[in-house]
């Protein structure tokens, strides 16, 4: 083989493992990425899951106390019926 082509030939090779190590060290980041991606989303999604846990009884307390006040407030009008009226002459 010529000294000139097993010059370039070694040095197509050594380009292509330095190509080769790039290309792994750029997968490698990728799949950490790809993980840490997994993970925020999964902390978001359980903040959200555990956020609602924790306000869910103050929610149906809100409820409760809106469904009571309605029930009050139709008392009170039926109240106001069942009062006989009548004026003064």
């Amino acid at each position: 083989m010529e000294p000139e082509l097993k010059q370039k030939l070694d040095n197509i090779q050594k380009l292509a493992e330095e190509n080769n190590t790039m290309l792994k060290h750029v997968r490698r980041g990728q799949r950490w990425t790809s993980f840490f991606q997994a993970v925020y989303w999964l902390i978001i999604i359980s903040l959200g899951v555990g956020t609602f846990y924790f306000i869910q009884p103050y929610f149906n307390q809100a409820q409760k106390f809106i469904k009571d006040s309605g029930a009050s407030i139709d008392q009170l009008r039926n109240l106001g019926s069942n009062i006989p009226f009548s004026m003064p002459r």
